[in-house]
């Protein structure tokens, strides 16, 4: 029989992992915890279009800070700012505020799952003018190069892990609302535990968060089971016109095959999905066209090639096996320009 967390005396040391496997220093724990502690106010931000490890990470730090007497301010920075359909069952959402009103100077800001301050969108700026940044990430690509402490451990499987151990050392408890949060960004980071990051300590979280009462079959429904239908017409548009070359599968689809059928850009997650599983190539890449004309280029590796080192070369970022960064260039050149860099991969 699972334990309960609620009855367990001292938290899990760095989420069942060994010690030594925790890329985070103690002192950078420490002052993180003075931070929080002494303020009375947290503005806290996460990337843009944010995912389930962005948003659930945030929002379930924000509750256990809410339950401590801090003021929250939780965003994320979108023109349009809308959360995206599939976590609109993840609770806390009465925390986050628009771009507009997220403070220009914090005291203290925590930022979630974001490499670099550009992925903060509207919100980037404000890193430059807060007294002090934490910065809770598990990219690789993510260095240390904004906030004034950092929460980085790239050996993590989400960033939701990070939060996880960030509530248990606040004194904090988990509870169903926070355990959903959380498990929405474990699961959507391991690819529901199929990918190569998921390792023991992953499955101990799970049931930890499990233990609380959570309906996994409930968020597996609302993150991979629900679609409109004007998404099955565009992915059909999109497939319609996928292209193998070399190992490399992709597609892209643009505003007005979205604007043909409504499609919020928020949609188009899982078109990456069906493009990964093509037996004859390596590495998967579909261009999105967002709201503002640019194109987000989301790409997947099945191990043998590093698409972040590529993604990096272009500007973005991410993991080994899923990466991405943004285009202001046609899809040709973008394309171009990415077969250059997977050449050099």
């Amino acid at each position: 029989m699972t334990p309960d967390v609620r009855d367990r005396a001292e938290p899990p040391r760095v989420n069942g992992r060994p010690p030594d496997e925790c890329a985070v220093p103690e002192a950078a724990w420490s002052r993180a915890l003075h931070l929080i502690r002494q303020a009375d106010e947290v503005a806290m931000a996460c990337h843009v279009t944010p995912d389930g490890d962005a948003l659930g990470s945030m929002l379930a730090v924000a509750f256990t800070l809410r339950s401590m007497g801090k003021r929250v301010v939780t965003s994320f920075g979108d023109h349009h700012f809308v959360v995206p359909r599939l976590l609109r069952f993840l609770p806390g959402q009465e925390m986050l505020v628009p771009p507009e009103e997220f403070p220009e100077s914090p005291d203290l800001m925590v930022t979630f799952d974001s490499s670099t301050f550009q992925r903060l969108g509207l919100l980037g700026a404000s890193t430059a003018r807060a007294r002090e940044v934490i910065v809770v990430d598990h990219h690789p690509s993510n260095e240390g190069e904004f906030g004034t402490l950092s929460l980085i451990d790239s050996t993590a499987a989400a960033t939701a892990m990070l939060a996880e151990e960030l509530i248990y050392r606040l004194g904090g408890q988990l509870d169903r609302d926070i355990a959903t949060c959380l498990y929405a960004g474990l699961v959507t980071d391991t690819g529901s535990f199929r990918y190569s990051t998921t390792t023991p300590a992953v499955h101990h979280m799970a049931a930890r968060l499990v233990a609380t009462g959570l309906r996994t079959d409930e968020i597996a429904r609302e993150l991979w089971d629900r679609s409109p239908f004007g998404y099955l017409k565009v992915l059909a548009g999109a497939l319609a016109r996928v292209t193998l070359e070399d190992g490399l599968v992709w597609t892209y689809v643009s505003q007005v095959d979205r604007a043909a059928y409504g499609l919020p850009y928020s949609e188009l997650e899982g078109v990456i999905d069906i493009l990964r599983r093509t037996d004859e190539a390596e590495v998967s890449v579909v261009l999105k066209e967002d709201d503002q004309g640019y194109w987000q280029v989301s790409t997947r590796s099945k191990g043998n090639v590093d698409v972040a080192a590529v993604c990096a070369a272009l500007g973005g970022g991410g993991h080994h096996n899923a990466a991405g960064y943004t285009s202001q260039d046609s899809v040709k050149d973008t394309m171009v320009k990415f077969r250059r860099e997977l050449r050099k991969a």
